[in-house]
């Protein structure tokens, strides 16, 4: 299976971090895709490498951490996006739950990585939080045919969602799926499975029977069982589907 978002390089799996390699390889992950939270991400991501994951990184900079763009960050971004090595731009998008204080800079960001984006021909990795209705406006004013994506830790309506892969989106379904009350087991069962990928946003966001605890890639194994469960499909099934999907998206080697 693929993690297609895990903030794995994050100093909250320095103590413990071969053994969470091992759970993840044990639980059949095989890939992990690491979007950035700032530019700094890249250095932490080189240092990661383990036997039986293949690690892949993004480049981009996460919406809460957006105050005021640098001059010159479009070029910085397009530079480092512009690697081989970078299969992604991302993590960025909209949030409006943490802060509203910088909403133009954000708006101005996610522009950016959009140009970016469609300049490299790579998917980009939206972050959304109470910001659906601007944020999926700003993917339609950068639509052209080519801009492709992941709205990250899906959990629109069933509209939002059908709006989102009309505008070239992919979902990304996290551990939110398997939350009792959520609603959004609900959601996406009325959604095209092959326009699915699962993550883990590890550390955050655990699934039930996990949830409150740290998250990690071999976590994603109750999210898969729950999407397999909704479809009424195998957990082998599942797995393929969605590893293709990554796969293809993401332009990685089988």
């Amino acid at each position: 299976m693929i993690d297609t978002h895990s903030h794995i390089y994050l100093k909250d799996f320095d103590e413990d971090r071969e053994e969470v390699y091992k759970r993840a390889v044990e639980a059949g992950i095989t890939t992990i895709l690491m979007p950035a939270i700032d530019f700094g991400s890249l250095k932490q991501m080189d240092s990661l490498s383990f036997d039986g994951i293949d690690f892949h990184k993004m480049a981009g900079l996460h919406p809460c951490d957006v105050e005021e763009l640098e001059d010159g960050f479009e070029k910085k971004l397009l530079e480092l996006c512009s690697d081989d090595e970078i299969i992604g731009v991302g993590e960025t998008g909209l949030d409006y739950y943490w802060s509203k204080e910088h909403i133009t800079e954000q708006k101005l960001s996610l522009h950016a990585h959009c140009r970016v984006a469609k300049k490299v021909n790579k998917p980009i990795i939206l972050h959304n939080r109470e910001s659906t209705e601007d944020l999926l406006h700003i993917i339609e004013q950068e639509q052209d045919s080519t801009l492709k994506g992941i709205w990250h830790c899906f959990n629109g309506t069933v509209e939002e969602g059908k709006r989102a892969i009309d505008l070239g989106l992919h979902l990304g379904i996290g551990g939110v799926v398997t939350f009792k009350n959520g609603g959004v087991d609900k959601t996406v069962a009325e959604l095209p499975l092959e326009k699915m990928v699962l993550e883990t946003d590890a550390p955050y966001l655990s699934p039930t029977p996990k949830r409150g605890k740290r998250n990690e890639p071999a976590f994603m194994k109750f999210t898969a069982e729950k999407l397999a469960e909704i479809f009424q499909i195998s957990l082998q099934e599942l797995s393929d589907q969605t590893s293709e999907t990554a796969r293809a998206l993401f332009n990685l080697d089988s």
